[in-house]
């Protein structure tokens, strides 16, 4: 109840209604002219504002809870994981059955198991100078050892020729498909021969006609000289007749060369491979002119087989290998650019007589049967040359050699199954394998995987089974 009248009148539904329409006006006043309401946007905007740090703060709290999840799940595992290997420390002793007692008779909690498991473990496992290590280990043998050189070749053919035509005319046939094999002496393709079939008639017969020129002069000859013994003619028409049969001999010989030059055109007409090899691509086709002339000729022929492979080595191996060279021949194996596949052996042909002094090294050239046509022109290859074989040597998987401060060293496998360091001197190495000059004997097993984790007088146990080298030389792939 309201007692005052003045309060009573304010609060009356008319005074009511008319506040609500006084402040209505003012408030679309305010809307329709900016400069009255300056704020009017802040107002507008501020339920925005407040949802977007809302959802700011709601994102912060859910990063804060996935992290504290990520961070409780790896406690929680390496937690588990030292709890469990105290566990079975502490099992293994008195070997603890399931429902908690131990094969004495003795209750064991498992609690108590683990405390006692945990005593000298470290943090996250056993104790450090107690664990076994898995490792890899191989023998060290006594075998023979090849030293080989390598470098990178380039396959060169022996010979290669360019066919080209001894006569110009038109090119009426090829006889070879390209790429295919050629022997020596095979038609490759026939010019036109009329021309020179014309020729060579012309010239047998102009010869037949100056040889019964000479068979008249000789036989006139024969008369002047019984006429002149008879003392009826003159000894100058004599030697006048003698010197018209030596002329007509000589044209007689004359016509002969031309007609053994119209032959050989005819012979030329035919183009005849001059070797035996591959032929490649040809440069012109049927019924083109062609000529003598022509630099490009008709097609390249390369021989194949054998072929030769030119390579370069340091000139500090030059002079084992001219010493090698000059008692015997020396093998030479061609391998892919992966060197996962040998090509072809064959052996050492020549050594070049200047070294080049921009890159200090000296050409060599191997040569190569190639019955299977493996080697390519122009193939680049792998070569390795082998220049001495060290017989009855020590040798073993250069991936146990390991360098350090001490030098070079290896981890050697004891009886009681733990390892030493040993220091040792190694040779020379070839396809994984190492010459051991001190340091191992034969019969030892060193570690070829998992050394990182080794020391002096480690425990460790062999993953797998030991991989003796073979003697010898490296396995024919």
């Amino acid at each position: 109840m309201i007692k005052d009248p003045a309060n009573r009148a304010a609060c009356s539904p008319a005074a009511t209604a008319n506040r609500a329409a006084r402040f209505s006006s003012v408030r679309q006043g305010r809307q329709s002219d900016p400069a009255l309401s300056p704020r009017c946007a802040d107002c507008t905007s501020a339920p925005g504002h407040a949802r977007q740090r809302g959802i700011a703060l709601w994102r912060v709290l859910a990063l804060i809870l996935i992290i504290a999840l990520v961070g409780s799940a790896l406690w929680y595992r390496y937690s588990g994981r030292a709890d469990g290997a105290a566990g079975q420390g502490a099992a293994a002793p008195g070997s603890v059955q399931g429902d908690g007692s131990a094969a004495n008779g003795k209750s064991v909690k498992g609690g108590d198991a683990a405390k006692a498991g945990g005593k000298g473990a470290g943090r996250f496992g056993a104790d450090p100078a107690n664990r076994v290590t898995p490792v890899s280990a191989a023998a060290i043998v006594k075998g023979d050892l090849a030293i080989y050189l390598n470098a990178l070749g380039t396959v060169t053919p022996l010979r290669t020729v360019t066919v080209h035509t001894r006569v110009d005319g038109e090119l009426k046939k090829l006889h070879f498909s390209e790429g295919q094999l050629v022997h020596e002496g095979d038609v490759l393709a026939e010019i036109d021969p009329r021309p020179f079939e014309v020729q060579f008639t012309q010239m047998e017969g102009q010869r037949m006609r100056d040889q019964a020129l000479l068979d008249n002069a000789r036989i006139d000859l024969e008369r002047y000289r019984t006429l002149f013994a008879q003392d009826s003619i003159a000894q100058q028409q004599v030697d006048t007749q003698m010197s018209l049969v030596r002329q007509l001999e000589g044209t007689v010989q004359m016509d002969k060369g031309q007609v053994d030059n119209a032959r050989l055109q005819l012979v030329y007409a035919k183009v005849t491979a001059p070797i035996t090899g591959r032929i490649g691509l040809r440069t012109v086709d049927q019924g083109n002119i062609v000529h003598a002339s022509d630099s490009n000729g008709l097609a390249v022929i390369t021989q194949l087989q054998p072929i030769s492979v030119v390579f370069p080595i340091p000139q500090d191996n030059l002079p084992a290998v001219a010493r090698r060279q000059a008692a015997v021949r020396l093998p030479v194996e061609a391998w892919d650019r992966e060197q996962k596949n040998r090509l072809a052996r064959g052996q050492l042909y020549a050594i070049d007589n200047q070294i080049d002094v921009t890159t200090g090294t000296v050409k060599l050239k191997a040569q190569f049967d190639n019955t299977d046509s493996a080697l390519f022109a122009n193939q680049f290859v792998n070569v390795r040359l082998l220049v001495d074989t060290l017989r009855e040597v020590t040798v073993g998987p250069i991936s146990a050699v390991q360098r350090g401060g001490q030098g070079v060293f290896v981890y050697v496998v004891n009886a009681e199954m733990t390892v030493s360091v040993r220091t040792v001197t190694v040779g020379v190495n070839e396809a994984g394998r190492v010459q051991f000059l001190s340091g191992v004997e034969p019969g030892d097993r060193v570690v070829i995987d998992g050394m990182d984790r080794l020391r002096e007088g480690a425990k460790v146990e062999i993953a797998t089974a030991d991989r003796t080298t073979t003697p010898g030389r490296r396995r024919a792939q």
